[in-house]
């Protein structure tokens, strides 16, 4: 049997899966080494909820089997597993394998599976899951893996028999948590969103984040064609607290500036743009509204990271479509790691004036300092 590789994660670096940044963090390690040493690593649960032809809302639970090494015949949630090693690790991959496991699980295929949000992070001692809610149709065929379930208590229940099984029988208690708060709020409209249309007559404004550490013209490209469809574009520094690291080299007016630069050098006024600083919390359910408290109302916002545009839609708030751009040339990674091999490619990524305020600042050279300390370090 082929070894199952898990995605792990040191208990230090375990607050950036709340901001997104988990591809920059996590690293591989086989199972059964990860569980002998303690290791945290990512996993799924996935919550389903149908609606009958009558309108009743009904939730599917399973119940483990009996020859389950852990948490033997209780109730959990629809279908829970490990999140499988991957490469360049994103939200939607992780989402990949709560839909892998409900139909493992379930036998429920990925076609009838008619939508799926995002909902939390939440840890559990060793374990950090990823919190899903999906819906079903009523009449899904359900098929209960009877090496994985309890067959027959595997299946659809109402709300007053969901009252009950949480109350009376053995639950794993962080999925009887995740139960009562779905029975508490209006689960089904958690799908149904409502969307504002962005306004056609270019009075519309429209959010753009970005780390820009440091901007290139993949940023540039997406800000130009922003500024064709809207009047005016606020513009979100992420991560704005950090600096001086190998990540995140420049200081948020250091980035500021080069935004400042680069769009006044393609004749945008600065009456059609601002600019906000917005530092990490380390917390995706309340992102949204922090970044909102920080930049006002807007009409819409554009972003090609799937984190963003997840947490963004989750709170009604419209998404544009994503732009088109090379994503492993013009990404801020690449950037720093030509600067960091002498290789002077870097400077066809970013524009003149932008290369000019790196030098201006001997950011070359800082980029260069912080790579020396982490292999010292490491």
């Amino acid at each position: 049997m082929e070894k199952e590789i898990l995605v792990c994660i040191d208990e230090k670096n375990k607050k950036f899966l709340e901001s997104g940044q988990q591809s920059k963090f996590v690293f591989p390690m086989e199972r059964s080494e990860a569980h002998n040493k303690n290791i945290s690593h990512l996993i799924t649960r996935f919550f389903i909820v149908s609606e009958t032809p009558e309108g009743d809302i009904i939730y599917l639970i399973q119940k483990r089997g009996k020859t389950k090494k852990i948490f033997p015949e209780y109730f959990t949630d629809s279908a829970s597993g490990h999140v499988i090693w991957t490469k360049n690790l994103t939200l939607n991959k992780i989402k990949k394998n709560a839909i892998r496991e409900l139909e493992e699980e379930f036998g429920i295929p990925p076609k009838d599976i008619q939508k799926v949000l995002f909902y939390d992070i939440n840890t559990e001692g060793n374990e950090i899951a990823y919190i899903f809610f999906g819906i079903v149709d009523s009449k899904v065929p359900l098929k209960p893996n009877p090496e994985e379930l309890d067959v027959e208590l595997s299946k659809f229940y109402n709300r007053t028999e969901l009252e009950s099984l949480l109350g009376n029988e053995k639950n794993i208690d962080y999925t009887k948590k995740t139960w009562k708060r779905i029975l508490n709020i209006d689960v089904l409209s958690l799908f149904e969103k409502e969307i504002e249309q962005i306004d056609e007559n270019r009075n519309s404004i429209a959010l753009f984040i970005g780390r820009f550490q440091p901007l290139h013209h993949g940023h540039i490209y997406i800000l130009k064609n922003i500024f064709k469809t809207n009047k005016k574009v606020k513009i979100g520094i992420g991560s704005s607290q950090l600096s001086y690291t190998l990540n995140d080299p420049f200081t948020s007016e250091e980035r500021k500036k080069f935004l400042i630069s680069a769009l006044e050098k393609r004749g945008i006024s600065s009456k059609r743009y601002e600019i906000f600083f917005i530092p990490d919390i380390f917390n995706a359910k309340k992102w949204v509204d922090h970044v909102i408290s920080i930049i006002g109302e807007v009409n819409s916002i554009y972003s090609n990271s799937e984190w963003v545009r997840e947490l963004f839609v989750n709170k009604g708030i419209k998404v544009e479509k994503k732009f088109t751009i090379f994503k492993k040339k013009f990404n801020g990674s690449n950037i720093r790691k030509l600067i960091i091999k002498n290789d002077k490619k870097w400077k066809t990524l970013v524009s003149k004036e932008v290369v000019e305020l790196i030098e201006e600042i001997e950011g070359i050279e800082r980029i260069k300092s912080l790579y020396e300390k982490t292999i010292t370090y490491e």
